[in-house]
């Protein structure tokens, strides 16, 4: 089964904690069940050249499809000001689909500790 991707463009600040509370449903809005699932979360550039950052992935409700995606300061301050990212969902059989895409855009912080 191919699944189409949903797009969501994320705005992060430079040097700062970022968290995104995520929940996957099927096309009849029903959540999706991620038990025995696995979830990937990266940030590349546009040709997927350079990684710049895995997102830590925390599963609030496995059985209502929550999820939390988040990257700690020390990732966003090497980010570029625009970069791509996605989710990809792993069954529990082994199939691989991505359910989310978009571009991160980075503002720059200018605070510091």
């Amino acid at each position: 089964m191919s699944i189409q991707p949903g797009q969501y463009n994320i705005q992060v600040q430079r040097r700062a904690d970022f968290d995104l509370q995520l929940q996957f449903k099927d096309s009849t809005d029903t959540p999706i069940n991620l038990d025995g699932w696995t979830v990937y979360a990266q940030v590349w550039d546009r040709g997927r050249t350079t990684k710049y950052a895995d997102f830590n992935v925390t599963y609030i409700n496995r059985a209502d499809g929550q999820i939390k995606i988040a990257l700690a300061d020390t990732q966003t301050e090497i980010l570029p000001d625009e970069a791509f990212y996605d989710v990809l969902l792993e069954d529990a059989i082994g199939l691989r689909n991505y359910y989310l895409e978009g571009i991160v855009y980075v503002s720059e912080g200018y605070s510091a500790p």
